[in-house]
């Protein structure tokens, strides 16, 4: 259940803040392992040791930098914006997921933790804490919604190949938020023993700073190639919004540069009707769930409304509360785009770039297909890639019938 009524708390902690938003919203049998997380997530942010030992593994093992790639083909059939991709599809386990479980993963260790929990949507934050899990030599449990896994499959087996046991989920929609349920059910049983690899930017303080500070890597180093490359920063950044990991992390570090546009992609789904999206800006409102207080999907009654998106990942009723308050400050503008505008994306970057996106990130890239025409050729749109498409074939051949003719 969520709440309609704005907390008022002062013994929340101000570092957990955005605005109003953000907090610790969970049960007493967390609180303390969640200070004793914000402890050690500090000492081990001033620890010279440990940020060379995640910067050897994000060069060496997960594949960072990425690329920034000029688009040109689809620039010029836009006829617009130039257009360039942040490639985080390009990175081991094919989205920008890695990032953040090879960090938490390394925090986990630190901390004495063998036992990894984590919850998955789409899958590719479940791949990658089991793949940093068997880099690590740490026990792996991933809690995943039935319908997620029936949806991405072959995530579920790439998961199990790699050691983790995946543990459906059959209560509520199936999905991310009856994963998220389980995940902290455990945790809360087994607190001692047990590290919790959250995957987005949400859930309750210090995960939502965490997770971003794992993740701005991502605007960290396409503000120094875009400089690189064309000597000035982009007109927009264009990301999709689930939780909001890949777009808090390709956001963070033009917050300040008030010229640049910055601009989250929600699912719109099927449909305006509360059920049929996980549009949380325009069909939401401020309440608390899973630990942190943000915009949240709840009718009247503060009761959590179902969602629906083609993509797993997206199909989530809150959204991380740093993304709250760049909404509620106007600091950056969120839209949406429908099943059928991303999977027409999936099929327009595929065949003029040969760039299979995930149909999270083919949200993004409708946008860009969306505004680009109307923008100046001088203007720079970048679109985070934030995954790849393999994972989302299953669900291509049926919605595109792509399977024994041209989509």
């Amino acid at each position: 259940m969520a709440s309609v009524i704005i907390p008022s708390n002062p013994s929340q902690p101000t570092a957990g803040r955005f605005g109003v938003y953000g907090g610790r919203y969970v049960p007493e049998t967390l609180m303390a392992a969640l200070s004793e997380l914000e402890q050690e997530y500090e000492r081990a942010k001033a620890d010279a040791t440990f940020q060379a030992e995640l910067d050897d593994l994000l060069h060496n093992f997960a594949g960072r930098p990425t690329a920034l790639y000029y688009a040109k083909r689809l620039t010029e059939q836009l006829g617009g914006a130039k257009i360039y991709l942040k490639r985080e599809d390009l990175l081991h386990t094919g989205a920008h997921k890695i990032n953040n479980s090879l960090g938490q993963g390394l925090l986990a260790k630190r901390m004495g933790k063998q036992r990894i929990i984590a919850e998955t949507g789409a899958g590719q934050h479940g791949v990658a804490t089991a793949t940093v899990c068997a880099l690590l030599g740490l026990d792996c449990v991933v809690y995943m919604g039935e319908e997620d896994m029936r949806r991405q499959e072959l995530n579920v087996l790439r998961m199990r190949l790699l050691g983790a046991e995946v543990r459906g989920v059959s209560s509520g929609s199936k999905t991310l938020k009856d994963a998220i349920n389980e995940a902290m059910r455990d945790w809360v049983t087994n607190v001692r023993t047990t590290y919790y690899v959250l995957g987005s930017a949400l859930g309750a303080h210090p995960y939502p700073t965490m997770v971003r500070d794992f993740h701005r890597v991502i605007s960290r180093e396409m503000k120094a190639q875009l400089l690189e490359k064309e000597g000035r920063l982009p007109t927009a950044i264009i990301a999709c919004v689930g939780g909001g990991s890949n777009a808090i992390g390709a956001f963070y570090e033009f917050i300040p540069d008030k010229n640049v546009r910055l601009i989250g992609v929600e699912a719109g789904g099927r449909s305006g009707e509360l059920g049929e999206h996980a549009m949380r800006f325009q069909g939401g409102s401020p309440g608390v769930l899973q630990g942190t207080f943000s915009y949240v999907l709840q009718d009247e009654q503060g009761q959590i409304a179902s969602t629906h998106s083609v993509s797993a990942g997206l199909d989530y009723a809150s959204i991380g509360p740093e993304h709250a308050m760049l909404h509620d400050t106007g600091r950056a503008e969120y839209t949406s785009a429908d099943d059928q505008a991303a999977l027409d994306a999936v099929v327009r970057l595929s065949r003029t770039e040969g760039i299979l996106p995930a149909l999270e990130s083919a949200h993004a890239v409708a946008e860009a297909i969306r505004i680009a025409p109307s923008m100046q050729k001088h203007e720079i749109l970048v679109v985070n890639l934030s995954g790849r498409g393999d994972k989302d074939m299953g669900i291509l051949a049926r919605e595109l019938k792509i399977q024994g003719s041209n989509a």
